[in-house]
């Protein structure tokens, strides 16, 4: 489900308590291990994480108006979402797997999300390993080369 609030407080404000509490737990540990060349505000209806177009002025390569989005955090109908784009690039996506598995934890991953119902469901040590480990300028140049790989397949 897209929200409609502009903010984060707003969009936090919006959200039942108990999702509230989830999203801001999630939150907590995103913000304690974002570098600072990432910026944190709604898109796509959700919490992002982006690097801004003033420090990475292409955008996202299917909207270059869009920030480089990194991560998201988002109120779902049935479940909450926690978007790591990180996670899913080239050897990332096998070591993120294996890491998880070594929690314990279930991994309810999709196509672009891990989801979950209450912040107990994730290994919050681990997102917070993977948050920090991804500067924006490495997350540009991961961006970068995957994006000349597809162009050159085309």
């Amino acid at each position: 489900m897209q929200s409609k609030a502009v903010t984060v407080d707003a969009y936090l404000r919006s959200l039942p308590v108990d999702r509230r509490r989830a999203i801001s737990a999630v939150r907590e540990v995103i913000l304690k291990n974002l570098d600072s060349g990432y910026e944190e505000g709604i898109q796509y209806g959700m919490i992002g994480y982006y690097v801004p177009l003033s420090a990475y002025p292409k955008g996202y390569h299917a909207n270059p108006k869009q920030p480089l989005t990194f991560a998201a955090l988002g109120s779902q109908k049935n479940y909450m979402s926690l978007y790591m784009m990180c996670a899913y690039a080239g050897e990332q996506a096998q070591r993120f797997r294996e890491a998880w598995a070594k929690t314990g934890k279930k991994l309810d991953m999709g196509k672009s999300c891990i989801r979950f119902k209450k912040a107990d469901d994730l290994p919050l040590e681990l997102i917070g390993e993977v948050i920090k480990r991804v500067p924006a300028s490495k997350w540009i140049a991961i961006c970068e080369a995957a994006h000349s790989a597809t162009k050159k397949r085309g």
